[in-house]
């Protein structure tokens, strides 16, 4: 489908009806203003250094588990 030059104008004329010039000119002026935001938002991410991280500790050999006295079970009966 080929959009032409007449199809423009005329979708661009029912917009302005439909809207009107002042109700066009605030959307752009508010778009605008969320781009910019955006951009502001965007910049001052980056500008935030992370903080310091708490490194995990080294890998080392797994430590061996020693039973303890209440993993230990009784046999004998009362």
């Amino acid at each position: 489908m080929n959009v032409g030059i007449w199809q423009i104008l005329i979708v661009a004329l029912v917009v302005l009806v439909l809207f009107g010039r002042g109700r066009i000119s605030e959307m752009m002026g508010d778009f605008g203003k969320g781009i910019s935001s955006f951009k502001k938002g965007m910049s001052e991410a980056e500008d935030i250094t992370p903080k310091a991280r708490i490194e995990p500790p080294a890998a080392g050999p797994a430590p061996t588990e020693t039973p303890t006295p209440a993993d230990k079970t009784d046999t004998t009966s009362a």
